[in-house]
């Protein structure tokens, strides 16, 4: 099939399109190129191709079910090694919506059949390997199929559990499974963690998982799906022990996130297999995600997990993850012993068939509204947060993600983009569709210290639309409380060099670290991280022994009694923290952080829906639940209309370039 671009006829419009089973899900494929370069025309015509507005789908060739309503999308790569890249979307079943927030591994294995046929990538004699980008999760996928005689081979005898009959064999070897989230294999430094009474292993491979005996839970381990989803207190005790697993995994708040996801494991049917019930989060899966066998596999593959093997695995080794429909083995290679022990490589197999190739015409009903002209909102809106998953921004995002969605009549979806200080994220709103689908929750960071430090690609006045202010935070100084300096009085007066963490240059705890430097005259070697998660993580392992986080992303951990609060680098003493006095109270004046958040929209969104999206997040701020909420963590609501958000923006960045011509501060 030549990969032309998509032609659209009035009354309907068509695409080429190539129907394909890929592991045990189903769904098209389609180049980049076939269709609309537009996102929200894009979507439009995914909804039309799956038939989405129905629960059963019947005007499209979705099947009614989630697991048949997914869509890939394949193009050429402009990643460095990186031969493909791979969009998966989810599409909805009953509703007009397209989700391209998570990756799909079922999905994934029909892409390099698909892409080789199509004249992306060229075939090798008798098996090909393409390394493979997934654009949801920005990770890393080597794929291998079987091509003799360089042409894509589906048949074979290769069976997989959920699909009938056999195929060819597709291997799928990530790249980037491990620590993918939270940066660590192990999050919280240990394999086991006790919770509640309950012993459990907290791990990021592939997915953050919280691993748990059967036996701890008083469970066989066999029990069916539908017998867990009955056990109600079985469920809230998961849910109190997944909540508390993620703050000790440095992922914050994760009562409206789908991370960890809690599994239930117990002995297999030999050495070389574990059984495991996999959640997601709130319900048993019917059978088993390819991202959480990896990380069942891995917790069975090296010692010291409350899902260890009891014999050693060394080397090269072929593991299976039983689930409620069969089983899905896992091949790991293992390096080292005991403590030293680490994954070097897990691959696993799926197995792919072309259903069809041809045209597919879509419905006009889909494209009845122009793309300029549809009522607001038309699609998920995607609130991106500007630091890693875990840190006090994406808590709070997610925070009122939920309910704005509720608010505004559509989902609304966090996309953490981490990198660059913020620069990343907020490049990718700036240049983003003035629309209102698209916003970014920016801070004192984002719009204001980095661009007063150094020149950027955005402008944090002129490129934005201030939607509204969230709030504010403090500032604390913070200390491991094991290894860090006791008091300022001993950091100011200790011969050593301290090392501090920080959310990365051009940040609050950037900013106030370097301002106590040059004010206080210690000496701090400072070390910067992509978000305020990463930075907490290595302070309370002592990688690094000082950093000067927000109250909210701080009072978590030292309510634990995991850090010291020394000093609150601001105007004031704290309600929540009486006991500590300001730096100003201890000698140490001009260190004063007061760190502020709210939404920006791009610029150019239109003023009705800015004012719409105002009325929205001011409602949910309103909300006592989510008032209680942040302000447990230490952030004062603030509310505001979007001029006088943009008011305050322009003062804050005035006030910040004076401070760093005084301070003479740095970008490196």
């Amino acid at each position: 099939m030549a990969s032309s671009p998509s032609t659209f006829s009035a009354p309907l419009r068509s695409l080429p399109c190539v129907l394909m089973r890929a592991g045990t899900s189903r769904g098209p494929f389609f180049l980049r190129d076939w269709l609309p370069a537009d996102e929200r025309l894009r979507d439009q015509a995914l909804i039309g191709a799956i038939g989405a507005s129905d629960l059963l789908q019947v005007d499209g060739v979705g099947g009614g079910n989630s697991l048949t309503s997914k869509v890939a999308i394949v193009s050429r790569s402009n990643e460095p090694s990186c031969q493909l890249d791979y969009l998966f979307a989810q599409v909805g079943v009953g509703q007009s919506s397209v989700d391209t927030r998570p990756n799909c591994g079922n999905m994934l294995s029909g892409v390099v059949p698909f892409a080789l046929e199509q004249g992306l990538v060229d075939a090798d004699d008798g098996e090909t390997t393409v390394r493979v980008f997934n654009v949801n999760t920005k990770s890393r996928i080597d794929v291998t199929v079987l091509t003799p005689n360089r042409r894509i081979r589906y048949d074979g005898l290769t069976s997989i559990d959920g699909v009938a009959g056999t195929a060819a064999p597709i291997r799928l070897n990530f790249l980037d499974a491990w620590g993918a989230i939270t940066g660590k294999l192990f999050p919280t430094g240990r394999r086991v963690d006790e919770l509640h009474g309950v012993r459990l292993t907290c791990i990021d491979a592939a997915m953050p998982l919280m691993i748990v005996q059967a036996a701890e839970l008083g469970l066989a381990g066999t029990e069916s799906p539908a017998e867990l989803d009955a056990n109600l207190p079985l469920l809230e005790k998961l849910e109190s022990l997944r909540r508390a697993a993620g703050e000790l995994m440095g992922l914050g708040d994760v009562s409206t996130s789908v991370v960890p996801k809690p599994v239930i494991v117990s002995a297999g049917e030999d050495a070389s297999s574990i059984r495991s019930r996999y959640f997601t989060p709130k319900r048993c899966h019917a059978s088993h995600a390819v991202t959480g066998a990896i990380g069942v596999a891995t917790a069975f593959a090296l010692p010291g997990t409350v899902a260890s093997s009891e014999l050693p695995i060394r080397g090269v080794r072929k593991l299976t993850v039983l689930h409620p429909q069969g089983r899905i083995e896992v091949e790991v290679k293992v390096d080292g012993e005991g403590e030293a022990a680490t994954i070097e490589r897990a691959a696993l197999v799926r197995t792919a068939r072309k259903i069809f190739q041809g045209e597919l015409h879509l419905p006009d009903y889909v494209f009845s509204q122009p793309a300029d002209t549809a009522e607001f909102p038309s699609k998920p809106i995607t609130l991106v947060v500007p630091t890693s998953q875990g840190g006090g921004n994406d808590a709070m995002a997610r925070a009122i993600a939920e309910q704005l969605g509720t608010l505004l009549g559509q989902q609304v979806v966090v996309d953490n983009r981490a990198g660059a200080n913020g620069t990343i994220a907020s490049d990718y709103v700036a240049t983003a569709a003035p629309d209102g689908h698209t916003l970014i929750l920016g801070y004192i960071g984002t719009h204001g210290m980095n661009p007063a430090l150094q020149a950027l690609g955005y402008d944090p006045v002129s490129d934005f639309a201030p939607v509204g202010r969230i709030g504010y935070s403090p500032t604390l100084l913070v200390a491991n409380a094991a290894t860090g300096p006791a008091s300022v009085k001993a950091l100011a007066m200790g011969a050593r060099t301290w090392r501090y963490a920080s959310a990365g240059t051009g940040t609050a705890p950037h900013f106030a670290a370097e301002l106590f430097r040059l004010n206080a005259g210690v000496k701090l070697q400072g070390v910067a991280y992509r978000g305020s998660a990463p930075a907490v993580a290595d302070v309370l392992e002592d990688r690094c022994q000082l950093m000067f986080p927000s109250l909210f992303t701080a009072l978590p951990h030292v309510q634990a009694g995991r850090l010291k609060a020394l000093a609150v680098a601001g105007p004031e003493r704290l309600d929540a923290l009486p006991e500590v006095p300001t730096l100003k109270e201890l000698g140490i004046a001009g260190v004063e952080v007061l760190q502020w958040y709210g939404v920006f929209a791009p610029a150019r969104t239109p003023p009705d829906i800015v004012a719409r999206l105002n009325a929205a997040l001011n409602a949910v701020l309103a909300d006592p639940a989510i008032a209680r909420r942040l302000q447990a963590h230490g952030t004062q609501i603030a509310a505001s209309s979007p001029e006088e958000f943009g008011a305050l923006v322009k003062a804050e960045l005035g006030k910040w370039k004076q401070v760093v011509q005084q301070a003479r501060l740095t970008a490196d």
